[in-house]
């Protein structure tokens, strides 16, 4: 889309407000609104001022002048507002009209322009699966004198004998994998959220209840260029949490809110294109995998532990990557294997369609800053010429989790805690140094964030829980 483009548009749906959106280092959205009477050309191509030093991870007070300039064909009519108003998501620039090396936009932008410096391929496709619980009521709070959370669904298992009228049809434990109404409460809620998302331009494939009880959902939309589908990831975020909202209902992507039952991930298909030719596909390899392929799969593998400083950034991330509750725990690859951290789908493919899931990630990632590092760690395997199964990454084509104990002291797994997997990027980050994607600086950065910022608050706050094992000794 052209300036003229974005004129003529807000002028056929009357459009008064237009609204700059940007994302933070962690990856929420930060927003400014101005006034269509405000808009001309000039402002569409030079953007609009801000202060960077209240954006978290951004920079200091002393250097805070920055500047968002919108990307006009992610431009699109936000359904929530009560004026007519175009939101559109924009890249972030220093005073001086060079891009802003912690723009995390920037990063995802780099990453594929290295992709086609390699000369291995000219686009990285990515199609993530996002999951999320859409609660009736959270609350939560932690002070001085103590702390809690507590959520709540009118479909969760813990509600089957409360009330003075209850009309069954709870969705048990892990048995929610898309019933029909009326065990399924949420059906016109997602298929709501699946209209707004089209009317956004987002090609939408289907939508489904997900596994766990309380209200698990699942909207898969179709695959995209590295950036572009990290933009849409954000404006998915925000139509889901908002049609929530609109019905008097929260959505979150937090990976583990509920005790007992599966958590929320983002599993993530990933696959190189050479112009019109697929790289990952070789009829009669294993699973139809070409060596490229296998290579990507065995730098993803072989880099998992720093990738999931990205893919996974949270301490919940780590309530969700423990055994039994079909979390991809443990670093192989495999055919049609869901219990593998890499999955090869093998249903209906063909050479265009050939790819590999990566399952461990989660959605409180940044989309910017994990699928660039998943791609940079994919193509320092092309590159190395890595072999997953000389690496000890299989393939493995049973069921892991009931493999015995022997069988699964030779798998690798995933690290156990935030903590471990900042310490493995901090170990291993060369990778995605390559072709100054991402930078000494904002790695550093991003490290003393989550230490800071995360890791130590939540250490010094004592547990709920620890009431219950320690109270009384």
């Amino acid at each position: 889309m052209t300036s003229r483009d974005i004129l003529e548009l807000m002028k056929q749906h009357d459009v008064q407000m237009v609204d700059f959106r940007i994302v933070d280092v962690p990856g929420r959205q930060h927003h400014v609104t101005v006034p269509a009477a405000e808009i001309d050309e000039e402002v569409l191509e030079r953007g609009v001022a801000f202060d960077g030093s209240s954006v978290p991870g951004f920079r200091g007070i002393e250097e805070s002048d920055m500047v968002m300039r919108p990307v006009l064909e992610t431009a699109f009519l936000d359904p929530f507002t009560e004026v007519p108003t175009l939101a559109v998501s924009c890249n972030v620039y220093e005073p001086s009209g060079n891009r802003y090396e912690r723009d995390p936009r920037y990063i995802a932008e780099k990453a594929e322009e290295y992709l086609k410096s390699t000369g291995i391929a000219t686009n990285a496709y990515f199609g993530p699966e996002l999951e999320f619980f859409i609660f009736d009521d959270v609350r939560f709070d932690s002070t001085q004198s103590g702390a809690f959370y507590a959520v709540d669904s009118e479909e969760a298992v813990w509600n089957s004998g409360v009330g003075d009228k209850n009309l069954g049809y709870h969705v048990k434990n892990k048995s929610g994998y898309f019933p029909v109404a009326p065990t399924d409460t949420q059906q016109d809620i997602r298929t709501e959220m699946v209209l707004e998302l089209m009317k956004a331009g987002i090609r939408v494939e289907r939508h489904h209840h997900e596994v766990a009880t309380a209200g698990q959902a699942e909207i898969n939309f179709r695959f995209g260029t590295l950036t572009r589908t990290a933009d849409t990831v954000m404006t998915y975020k925000y139509i889901v949490r908002n049609v929530a909202r609109r019905h008097g209902k929260t959505a979150t992507f937090m990976p583990k809110p509920i005790f007992g039952d599966n958590g929320s991930g983002m599993h993530v298909h990933q696959s190189l294109f050479n112009g019109d030719e697929p790289l990952f596909y070789r009829e009669g390899g294993y699973a139809n995998l070409s060596e490229t392929a296998l290579h990507y799969i065995a730098g993803i593998l072989y880099h998992a532990p720093a990738i999931l400083a990205f893919s996974n950034p949270s301490t919940n991330s780590y309530k969700r990557l423990v055994p039994g509750y079909e979390a991809p725990v443990n670093l192989v690859f495999s055919r049609g294997n869901r219990s593998a951290a890499v999955r090869v789908p093998v249903a209906v493919v063909s050479p265009k369609t050939a790819r590999i899931e990566f399952r461990t990630p989660d959605c409180t990632a940044n989309p910017y800053l994990a699928f660039a590092a998943m791609l940079m760690a994919g193509l320092d395997g092309i590159r190395r010429k890595l072999d997953p199964t000389e690496l000890g990454f299989g393939p493995i084509n049973k069921n892991i989790y009931e493999l015995s104990a022997e069988e699964k002291a030779q798998i690798k797994s995933v690290p156990g805690s935030l903590g471990e997997v900042l310490d493995a990027l901090e170990a291993d980050h060369e990778f995605l140094l390559e072709g100054g994607v991402f930078t000494k600086d904002f790695i550093r950065n991003w490290i003393d964030f989550k230490r800071n910022n995360e890791l130590a608050p939540l250490h010094l706050r004592p547990h709920p829980y620890e009431f219950s094992l320690y109270f009384d000794l």
